[in-house]
């Protein structure tokens, strides 16, 4: 991203309230942690989903069926689940700088290791162990974030790092699809290549985080004593009002119903995700396309569903309104799912999938402004990390149910058609739970 686009997200909200310094403090932050940490989850999110790409050569040279690639792509948010907690809970801890990459070395090292899978249990165990490896990176960051950015700007930043989960797919689908070409360099084939060269890069960028990251903003040598006394002054402020409103403890947070509501509605998002993230490679394939021109038809959906993720989080962030910028983009994925099911034509089936597509990453940077409205500290970590892990099984639940639908039915239409109930019912949640804006804008005057 060009600086140009930095300044303009910060010039978005600023008004003429806002001072210099707090201007630069946001410049000088988003430039020294934004770009990187896009960079990290990028390659997360690359080594997490690059099996449907891998699936298009592997299935057939493994004898995969439809349910045995459905759990192998799904069981990876089992580990996932049961490690998210205590490893948000280590971040905090640790400090952000040492536990990312401890994260990142180790996913890395075993997403090139699927290199080696020869049959279904090597497949269900280095899947598995893949969850377990990277439980705690995302929600790690959304916490590290809001260690560094006050509320009024953090729908367009969360979007900002979360905008490596659509260009992953935007630049990884056809890499994936080209490197698959590989098929027989040094007597391997095209998807073991696409894990192990997809794999290291995540093994150097963990290194790297151990000395790049700053664990907080009073170590951070990078920002003036002026602007770290403003920031701080900033955030404690927030701080304080959350307090004096309540302070949940741990416990407290962790069996909150509004935090189990908001598991259950990223449930809804994270099944529409994934359910789409692991099939449509086939389902594009099956229009009679090659591996490369599958790889580039892949990325359609997500690069309008880039665009439209930053400039609906500058939206909400502008209008200080979370509720319909969440609840409105699930319905429209649910209805956009609901229609692809019924369409045969190419064009139109690409049409409606990236309808979709925009739905899920439009709601993806303002979800996280609900809990970290009314939340910090350890209650923060652990409730965002629960959150999170609930959400994440429906990594398991969204492709195996086509898996399901598809092997029972023959038809993978029909699997997306079912997989729409899960936005619509987290669509409805949203706007039945609402949300407290004026809380959450509280310091600025609202």
């Amino acid at each position: 991203m060009s600086q140009t686009t930095y300044a303009g997200s910060v010039g978005g909200a600023k008004s003429a309230s806002k001072s210099d310094i707090e201007t630069s403090t946001i410049r000088a932050i988003s430039w020294r942690l934004i770009p990187f940490l896009v960079l990290a989850y990028f390659f997360s999110y690359l080594d997490r989903v690059n099996l449907g790409f891998a699936a298009l050569t592997m299935n057939a040279e493994l004898k995969f069926t439809p349910l045995i690639f459905s759990w192998g792509a799904g069981i990876f948010f089992i580990g996932y689940f049961i490690f998210e907690v205590p490893s948000n809970l280590a971040l905090e801890k640790f400090g952000a700088s040492r536990w990312i990459a401890r994260i990142m070395v180790t996913w890395g090292i075993i997403s090139a290791l699927m290199a080696v899978v020869s049959g279904v249990t090597s497949f269900y165990v280095l899947r598995f162990l893949l969850g377990v490896a990277e439980a705690g990176f995302f929600p790690g960051i959304i916490l590290y974030l809001t260690y560094w950015y006050p509320a009024e700007y953090r729908a367009r930043f969360l979007a900002a790092f979360a905008i490596a989960v659509p260009v992953s797919t935007v630049i990884g689908a056809p890499i994936s699809g080209l490197l698959l070409g590989l098929d027989g360099l040094m007597g391997l084939k095209g998807w073991q290549w696409l894990f192990i060269i997809e794999g290291i890069p995540s093994v150097l960028l963990g290194i790297v985080t151990w000395f790049y990251l700053t664990d907080k903003p009073e170590k951070a040598d990078w920002l003036s004593a002026e602007q770290k006394a403003w920031l701080k002054a900033k955030l404690d402020s927030e701080i304080a009002i959350k307090q004096a409103v309540k302070h949940p403890s741990l416990g407290e947070a962790l069996s909150s119903p509004r935090v189990i509501a908001l598991s259950l509605i990223y449930f809804g998002f994270v099944g529409a995700l994934y359910g789409m993230q692991f099939w449509l490679p086939q389902i594009v394939k099956a229009f009679g396309l090659t591996n490369a021109q599958t790889g580039f038809v892949t990325a359609i959906p997500y690069l309008f569903g880039t665009i439209a993720m930053i400039l609906w989080a500058r939206h909400s962030d502008a209008s200080r309104e979370r509720v319909m910028h969440v609840g409105a983009p699930l319905l429209l994925t649910a209805v956009a799912l609901g229609i692809s099911s019924y369409l045969t034509d190419p064009t139109l089936t690409m049409v409606a999938l990236t309808v979709a597509a925009i739905g899920v990453f439009c709601c993806f940077g303002v979800f996280w402004t609900l809990p970290t409205a009314w939340l910090s500290g350890t209650a923060a970590a652990g409730a965002i990390a629960l959150i999170n892990s609930i959400g994440n099984l429906a990594g398991f639940g969204g492709p195996y149910l086509i898996g399901w639908v598809k092997e029972a039915t023959g038809q993978t239409s029909t699997g997306l058609l079912v997989l729409a109930v899960l936005p619509l019912i987290a669509g409805i949640l949203v706007f039945v739970g609402g949300h407290d804006s004026k809380h959450e804008f509280a310091e600025q005057g609202r």
